[in-house]
């Protein structure tokens, strides 16, 4: 029971502010201030890249670039389960990244528009560009 107490003490701790900013500018911080995004806008940008930030998923959108596949297509051409893609299409199916047609037995995903796929063209832009800076 004193673990259960210690921690409870703990988790009320205040967090302390931060040290005041000095010498910046208000003029520029107010400008930026204006132009940044509103947080319904922020959370759903960043809702957009924790989905694409998964490896499996990536996968599963650059097998859908390439046209409408079924789940056992993609499976076989990623080497993965029917159960386990099932599962990561339900999530992209929830962000909105694909969609989702019945024919008969079978239900047929593609990507939901073209804007994913500039986005991950816009990506591999950027990081051709970073590997070629290195070499």
């Amino acid at each position: 029971m004193a673990i259960k107490k210690d921690a409870a003490k703990h988790s009320h701790r205040k967090t302390e502010s931060a040290a005041p900013i000095l010498n910046y500018d208000p003029v520029i911080v107010k400008k930026v201030q204006e132009q940044m995004l509103e947080e319904k806008q922020l959370s759903a940008v960043s809702e957009f890249f924790k989905v694409l930030g998964d490896e499996t998923r990536m996968k599963i959108i650059n097998a859908l670039s390439h046209g409408e596949l079924c789940v056992s297509d993609i499976a076989a051409a990623l080497g993965m389960t029917q159960s386990a893609v099932s599962h990561q299409l339900k999530l992209l199916r929830m962000a909105n990244q694909v969609k989702a047609r019945r024919e008969g037995k079978s239900i047929y995903y593609s990507l939901d528009d073209q804007h994913v796929i500039d986005i991950l063209e816009e990506a591999l832009t950027h990081i051709r560009h970073k590997i070629s800076e290195a070499d």
